[in-house]
């Protein structure tokens, strides 16, 4: 071991009471402990349990379920989701940037914190809570999530998800969303001529509630009554206009969060855990989680990267 003082070489010299190495310099007589990274910062939580913490969220567990689970507590767990959903925001945003793609989905994933939106109007809840729209895009052939942006279903944040999937995309290539109407000028704003760009709108029939029993009502999904392609940029290929993948990526999605689990508690309570929920499982699907389809991960499939990553590795970042 070399002095981090004076470059003189050192010797053993006990251990501090976390058990790290200490170290004597003979030459200017300083005693120090090696530098090593902290993934956590100043969490005191070892790595190996804020692994498997992290395995556990990712899986769809709930954050009380983890509590029982591991011994962690409520408050740690969350500060360790808010610690990796940083990080993982930052690799989205670094690696998956330029990336070539042919055919790209996008589609708005429902969720709310706090409560919904209705109770917040009734009960005049803060802007922090209320309905929460998750906009996310697709490549459609190497399943890789292009882009994601938390928000409202307003203009604004419509503007700002496209801005995002601009940066992340590079080339020519056709883009299908839903027939959301702030997708046109945003898409015409951000992308212009670089998008063949369609609309897959759909019809659903709503049932009289004297015409279905209370259950089917509210828990069936609606029939499809008609689906119109609506070609608006470009030249769009007619049979490549559709939005399934992005539909199947939500069921995904909704499987590996525990926030957006219908009719529990397990919603979330702030914004702020949600953003760092949907980072950490955006990057883990990217880069660790192995595709049954594909056989490798979207990440590897797309270009991004050459091997399987491993959790510790986003946590590391």
């Amino acid at each position: 071991m070399i002095c981090i003082h004076c470059r003189s070489k050192c010797q053993r010299h006990g251990h501090d009471p976390y058990r790290q190495q200490r170290w004597y310099c003979p030459v200017c007589t300083k005693t120090f402990i090696e530098r090593h990274r902290k993934p956590l910062g100043k969490m005191r939580l070892s790595v190996q349990r804020a692994l498997s913490c992290l395995h556990l969220l990712v899986e769809g567990m709930s954050v009380r379920g983890i509590e029982r689970v591991t011994g962690v507590g409520k408050r740690t767990i969350l500060s360790l989701l808010l610690l990796a959903g940083r990080k993982c925001e930052r690799l989205q945003d670094r690696r998956i940037s330029q990336v070539k793609v042919r055919d790209v989905q996008a589609d708005e994933i429902w969720g709310f914190v706090w409560c919904k939106q209705k109770t917040k109007n009734a009960k005049g809840y803060g802007d922090e809570t209320g309905d929460a729209y998750c906009f996310v895009a697709i490549e459609r052939h190497t399943k890789l999530v292009l882009a994601w942006h938390l928000g409202q279903r307003t203009v604004e944040d419509t503007e700002a998800f496209i801005e995002k999937l601009e940066r992340a995309t590079a080339g020519h290539f056709q883009l299908t969303t839903d027939g959301w109407e702030s997708y046109p000028d945003a898409v015409s704003l951000s992308l212009g001529v670089r998008v063949d760009y369609a609309r897959l709108i759909k019809t659903y029939h709503a049932a009289h509630p004297s015409q279905s029993p209370e259950g089917e009502r509210r828990y069936s999904p609606s029939r499809v009554l008609e689906i119109i392609k609506d070609p608006r940029i470009g030249e769009p290929d007619e049979a490549a206009i559709c939005t399934s993948h992005i539909e199947r990526q939500n069921l995904t999605i909704r499987m590996h969060m525990r926030r957006l689990t219908r009719l529990t508690n397990g919603f979330s309570k702030k914004r702020e855990n949600l953003r760092a929920a949907y980072a950490l499982h955006f990057a883990y699907y990217n880069f660790c989680r192995i595709h049954k389809t594909l056989r490798c991960t979207p990440a590897m499939e797309a270009g991004v990267t050459k091997r399987v990553w491993e959790l510790k590795d986003l946590l590391a970042y």
